[in-house]
C-alpha cells in the first residue's frame, strides 16, 4: 500500500531552488536539529531541518509512489460518497477478501481475528499466487481479477476497489467541442425571444457549423445525443425548462462573485418600489373594476414597511414623496389594532424612560425612521426632480439599482410576494400574477374600493407581516433565533441607540413641489389659475431668492390639490393661497382634471373660462358620465378619502376652524343648545333628511351593483 509520508534522513533528496540535493547528515545543534546537504556538483550546504520541511523553496522528492496533491486522483472520501449503498457494501466486502488474501484475516490484524481464522488455504505461510487461485476458487472469477484487486487495494485502499466502469460518461465528452460551442451560442442568443423548440435549436446549430467550418469538417452528432447535450447545456444556460421571464433573469446574474449592501442599523437603507397589484379594486364613480399599483418603503435592515400607497392606474412623483414621508411621520394606527401591532410614538428624549406598555393612544401605524439612503430603479418617478430635491433637502442619499436587475431590491421584491401569497389571493378580484395565472373574469369579483384595499394592507402588514418570523433575519450572534422585522427593530435600536426623526410640525410641505413665480398685484398665477391670501409681499418688494425665475418667489404646489397653494413668509410662518374659482370645485381637484376640463369646455362653449370647465366636469361625474379613461382615473384620485401626504393647518385656517369664528362668520352648523341628552354615537351627519334619502337610494345601489 502507499504512504502518504515520506522518511527523512540521509539519503533524502529534496528539490531545493531548482536543484536537486541530497541529505547526508543530521547535526543536533542549540539551535534545533540541522541538515548537511549536497548538490549535484559536489557542495556542500547546512540549513535547518525546520526551513527544509516548512519552506516553500524546498519540495521532498519520495522514493515510492503516493498521494499527491497533483496526481489527477480524487480524494477517497469523494470516491467512497458517490457510492449508493449496496455499491459500498460491495466494495468493504471486497476489501475484506482483499485483506484475507494479504495476512490471512479479513480484518488484516490478528489481534482481530474472528473465529476460524486464518483458513489454511489462505495462511500467511503459503505462496501468494496459491491465495490468489483460492480466492478466485472461492468467488468464482479469475485469478487475475483478484491480483487487479490486490493491486487495486494496495495503491488507493477501499476507494481503488470502486468501480472505475460505474462513472459515466456525458454526452458532452463525446461530441465535438466546436459543435457544442455553437450549440450554447445559439441557446444564449434566445435568451429574450421567444422559447424555441430543442429541434429548432440542433438545425440552427448544425446549419451555423457547415456555415462556419465547412461541411464533413465537424462530426455532427446524432439527434438523440443532440438532445442529450442541450440537456447538460440546460444547467449552463436554461432555455426550455423554466419560464422565459425565469431565464432571462438567470441569463442576467453577475459572472463574478455577488456583492451586496449589509445594513448594519435601522434606517440605513430605504428600500422602495412600485408593483401593479394583483387584484382589481372597484371604482367609486363608474361602479366598475380598476387596476391599481402599489408603492411601499422597507427599511432593509429590519424589514420594516415604513410606507403603503394605493394608487389608481399609475403612480405619481408625489406619491413616491408621500411613502417617504410616511417614514418620517407613520400614519396613526387602527382603533381596532391589537397592541403588537401598534407602534409607539416618537420624539422620545433619549435620557427618559417610558413604559411602552402602559402608554396611552391609538399609536403609529408604521416604526417611524429617518433613511439615510434610498435604494430606488430607474423609473421616473424615483428619478424625477420632485424626489431628488426632496432627498437633497433632507440630506439622503439615492442609489439606484442596475437597470432591469430585481435582485438589488429582493428584500421589497420578496415582500410583494409574500403579500400576494399570505393576502391578496384570498381577496375578491384577485388575478393572479401572470396571465396564465389568471381566472375566467376575476374583475366581476372587484369588491373593495381603492381606500379599502390600502387599508386592509396596511393593517396585515402590521398585525401579520411584521410579527411573523422571517428566516432573512439573522444575528450573526445567535444564529439559532429567528426574528421577525419588529423585534429585528428593537434589536436595532439596542445595537445603534434612538434614531433621529425631525419634529417639524411642517415637515410635509418639504414633500410637495417648488413652482417659482413673481407676485402681481392680484396675487399669483400658476398655469393659468390665480391665487390670492394673506402673507404675501407686496409686488413692490424684491424677492432675496436667486431662483430661476427673475424676482421670483418659491410656492409650494400639491398637484393632487390645486385650489390651493402654500407658501412661507418672512416670519418662516407657512400661509395658505386659495384658488379664485376654488368655491366651484367644491372638492380637490386636480391639475389633470383641470387641464381635462378645460379641453371639454373649450370644445361646448365659445369663451370657456375655469369655472364653467369645473363646472362642466363637476356635472358629467355627478350624472354619472365619466367614462372615458382619463376621466375615471382623474375621478379615482379625487375618490380617496385619504390625501397623499397629510398637511397640517396653517394660521388661516386654524384661525377660521375656532367655533367663535365660524358662528361669526355664519358658518356654525352646531345644533342649537338645548338640555342635556345622552350622547349618541357618531354617524359623520346628523341630518336625518340625509339618513332618510339614504334609505330610499339602497334599493338603486343594490340594482347597480346587480348590473356590475
Amino acid at each position: 500500500m502507499t504512504r502518504a509520508t515520506t522518511r527523512v534522513g540521509v539519503g533524502t533528496r529534496f528539490r531545493y531552488d531548482g536543484e536537486t540535493v541530497e541529505i547526508v547528515e543530521l547535526v543536533i545543534t542549540m539551535a534545533g536539529n540541522e541538515a548537511v546537504l549536497k548538490d549535484g556538483r559536489g557542495r556542500l550546504m547546512r540549513l535547518p531541518v525546520k526551513e527544509l520541511l516548512a519552506s516553500e523553496r524546498a519540495q521532498v522528492i519520495p522514493d515510492a509512489p503516493g498521494p499527491s496533491g497533483d496526481d489527477g486522483q480524487d480524494l477517497a472520501s469523494v470516491v467512497l460518497s458517490q457510492l449508493s449503498g449496496g455499491e459500498r457494501t460491495r466494495v468493504l466486502e471486497r476489501a475484506a477478501h482483499v485483506r484475507e488474501v494479504l495476512t490471512g484475516y479479513r480484518s488484516g490484524f490478528a489481534e482481530l481475528a474472528a473465529e476460524g481464522e486464518p483458513r489454511r488455504e489462505y495462511e500467511p505461510e503459503r505462496q501468494l499466487y496459491d491465495r490468489y487461485a483460492a480466492k478466485a476458487a472461492e468467488l468464482g472469477i479469475h485469478s487475475r481479477t483478484v491480483q487487479r484487486w490486490v493491486q487495486d487495494y494496495r495503491r488507493h485502499g477501499e476507494a481503488g476497489l470502486a468501480s472505475a466502469e460505474r462513472a459515466s460518461h456525458p454526452p458532452l465528452s463525446k461530441a465535438d467541442e466546436r459543435w457544442v460551442e455553437i450549440a450554447l451560442e445559439v441557446m444564449v442568443e434566445h435568451t429574450d425571444q421567444s422559447r424555441p423548440s430543442r429541434t429548432l435549436v440542433i438545425e440552427r446549430t448544425r446549419a451555423r457549423v457547415i456555415a462556419r467550418f465547412g461541411p464533413d469538417v465537424v462530426p455532427q452528432p446524432s439527434r438523440a445525443t443532440a438532445f442529450r447535450i442541450l440537456e447538460d447545456l440546460e444547467r449552463r444556460h436554461p432555455l426550455f425548462r423554466l419560464s422565459t421571464k425565469r431565464n432571462r433573469d438567470i441569463a442576467d446574474r453577475p459572472e463574478g462573485p455577488y456583492g451586496k449592501l449589509r445594513p448594519t442599523r435601522p434606517g440605513e437603507y430605504l428600500l422602495m418600489d412600485t408593483t401593479r397589484l394583483d387584484v382589481f379594486a372597484f371604482d367609486p364613480l363608474t361602479l366598475k373594476w380598476v387596476q391599481a399599483e402599489l408603492s411601499v418603503g422597507m427599511d432593509w435592515y429590519t424589514r420594516c414597511i415604513t410606507g403603503i400607497r394605493l394608487t389608481p392606474v399609475s403612480t405619481k412623483a408625489v406619491d413616491v414623496s408621500a411613502v417617504l414621508f410616511q417614514s418620517f411621520r407613520p400614519r396613526p394606527a387602527g382603533r381596532d389594532w391589537p397592541r403588537h401591532a401598534v407602534w409607539p410614538e416618537h420624539g422620545i428624549p433619549r435620557t427618559v424612560l417610558v413604559d411602552v406598555e402602559g402608554a396611552t393612544g391609538p399609536g403609529l401605524a408604521s416604526p417611524p425612521l429617518v433613511p439615510e439612503t434610498l435604494v430606488v430603479d430607474h423609473g421616473k418617478v424615483y428619478v424625477s426632480e420632485h424626489l431628488t430635491s426632496v432627498c437633497r433637502r433632507m440630506g439622503i442619499s439615492i442609489q439606484p439599482a442596475r437597470l432591469r436587475t430585481g435582485r438589488d431590491k429582493g428584500p421589497v421584491e420578496r415582500y410583494f410576494r409574500t403579500l400576494r401569497e399570505g393576502l391578496l389571493q384570498a381577496l375578491p378580484g384577485y388575478k393572479g400574477p401572470d396571465i396564465h395565472s389568471r381566472g375566467e373574469s376575476p374583475e366581476d369579483d372587484a369588491f373593495f374600493f381603492l381606500d379599502e384595499l390600502e387599508a386592509i394592507i396596511r393593517e396585515w402588514t402590521a398585525t401579520v407581516y411584521h410579527c411573523r418570523p422571517h428566516s432573512g433575519l439573522v444575528d450573526p450572534g445567535l444564529p439559532g433565533l429567528r426574528m421577525s422585522p419588529a423585534k429585528m427593530f428593537e434589536h436595532g435600536m439596542a445595537r445603534a441607540g434612538y434614531i433621529e426623526v425631525p419634529r417639524d410640525r411642517d415637515l410635509a410641505f418639504e414633500f410637495l413641489r417648488t413652482e417659482w413665480r413673481t407676485i402681481q398685484h392680484y396675487g399669483v398665477e400658476i398655469g393659468r389659475r390665480r391665487y390670492s391670501g394673506p402673507g404675501l409681499p407686496d409686488p413692490g418688494i424684491r424677492s432675496p431668492y436667486d431662483g430661476p425665475v427673475k424676482n421670483g418667489w418659491p410656492f409650494q404646489v400639491d398637484p393632487d390639490d390645486i385650489t390651493r397653494i402654500y407658501f412661507r413668509d418672512s416670519g418662516h410662518h407657512w400661509q395658505t393661497l386659495t384658488w379664485e374659482h376654488a368655491p366651484s370645485a367644491r372638492m380637490p381637484l386636480s391639475e389633470d382634471a383641470l387641464a381635462f376640463a378645460r379641453k371639454l369646455a373649450a370644445v361646448k362653449y365659445r369663451y370657456p373660462d375655469d369655472r364653467l370647465a369645473v363646472a362642466d366636469l363637476l356635472e358629467r361625474w355627478n350624472l354619472g358620465l365619466g367614462t372615458t379613461l382619463a376621466e375615471r382615473r382623474m375621478a379615482l384620485r379625487l375618490s380617496r378619502e385619504q390625501a397623499a401626504i397629510d398637511l397640517p393647518d396653517t394660521e388661516q385656517e386654524a384661525v377660521v376652524s375656532l367655533p367663535s369664528v365660524r358662528e361669526a362668520l355664519g358658518q356654525d352648523d352646531r345644533p342649537a343648545e338645548t338640555d342635556v341628552q345622552e350622547p349618541v354615537a357618531d354617524t359623520g351627519d346628523d341630518d336625518e333628511a340625509d339618513l332618510e334619502d339614504l334609505a330610499q337610494e339602497s334599493d338603486f345601489y343594490a340594482d347597480a351593483l346587480e348590473d356590475v
